[in-house]
């Protein structure tokens, strides 16, 4: 499994520091998917400069690999792009491992093709489903749209155990996880944008962050939505907002282990700067703020320490409100 692990400079600037004065400093662990990974990079960063005694570790191996870990006691905070599934829930209480659930952010999932490819603008979800089921065959544009070019389908997409694959197989396909396997995939969504960029009948999916970061190689296609029947786009990004982007708006997560909160002050001190703070980050990172009035419902639950997630079976499409 291709995984990334990054440690913050400054964490290296308190190791240096530690070895005279400050040798108990307590470390919190963070890791999960690559979406949401900058801002979890940009609130310990902040989180440093106020606390310069801090030690995080801020590391993107991918949803289902950081949960894994989050659920084996391996780390303290797990980011998910999607929500935590039943099974995992189940696997975590099988090593007494009780978490908080905070959503953080808003995304979209962004359809991309290539910039050269102007024949297309928009696709429904039906098309999608076309083109991602696990039975379909289609291998030219052609063949989803008899309007779209003869041009050879390419298709790039994040790796099975990501949180995008996931929410994006259930939104088109109906069942996570269910999609055809005759795809380029890649745990790092850049080698996406990358692979699509580079050619010309390429199709993928990634978060909107890495989309707006490489507008100029590039084609941003609108979804069809069930709801309305118009084209929409995930961009502006109160498209995603107002949930009008439907049904690839996410909500984006931080799952905090019970167990590390009762042992370690450092978490708990530093998910509370997250909880306050991190609005401040958001649109910074590529991803769009909750509702102001979600900010002090998470806060209550964090300090009540609710367990469990309201999460786990939501449908993609639902407003995030509906279940803080």
């Amino acid at each position: 499994m291709f995984k990334r692990l990054i440690i913050l400079p400054v964490l290296v600037i308190v190791a240096a520091c530690s070895r005279s004065s400050n040798t108990r400093a307590e470390q919190v662990s963070i890791d999960g998917g690559a979406v949401g990974y900058p801002l979890h990079q940009a609130v310990a960063e902040e989180f440093h400069k106020a606390n310069p005694d801090a030690r995080i570790s801020v590391a993107s191996s991918g949803t289902g690999g950081g949960i894994s870990k989050f659920c084996a006691g391996e780390i303290d905070i797990v980011g998910a792009s999607r929500p935590i599934r039943p099974e995992e829930t189940k696997t975590c209480a099988k090593r007494k491992i009780e978490y908080v659930e905070l959503p953080i952010a808003i995304d979209g999932i962004a359809v991309i093709a290539n910039k050269n490819n102007p024949s297309i603008s928009c696709l429904s979800i039906s098309e999608l489903n076309d083109i991602w089921n696990p039975r379909s065959k289609a291998s030219n544009w052609n063949q989803i749209n008899s309007e779209f070019p003869d041009l050879r389908l390419k298709l790039y997409a994040p790796a099975s155990d990501t949180g995008t694959f996931d929410y994006f197989t259930q939104a088109v396909n109906g069942k996570a996880k269910s999609s055809r396997t005759d795809y380029t995939p890649s745990h790092n969504q850049n080698v996406l944008v990358q692979g699509v960029g580079g050619d010309k009948g390429g199709l993928g999916y990634v978060g909107i962050n890495y989309y707006t970061a490489n507008q100029d190689k590039l084609r941003l296609l609108a979804v069809q939505s069930p709801m309305t029947g118009t084209c929409e786009k995930p961009t502006p990004l109160k498209n995603v907002a107002r949930n009008i982007y439907t049904p690839l708006s996410r909500p984006l997560f931080i799952y905090v282990s019970k167990p590390a909160l009762d042992r370690k002050p450092s978490v708990k001190e530093f998910v509370e700067f997250y909880i306050d703070r991190s609005r401040e980050w958001v649109e910074g990172s590529g991803y769009v703020q909750l509702p102001d009035e979600a900010y002090p419902k998470i806060r209550r639950k964090f300090e009540a320490r609710e367990t469990g997630s309201k999460f786990e079976n939501a449908k993609p499409g639902k407003p995030i409100t509906d279940f803080i």
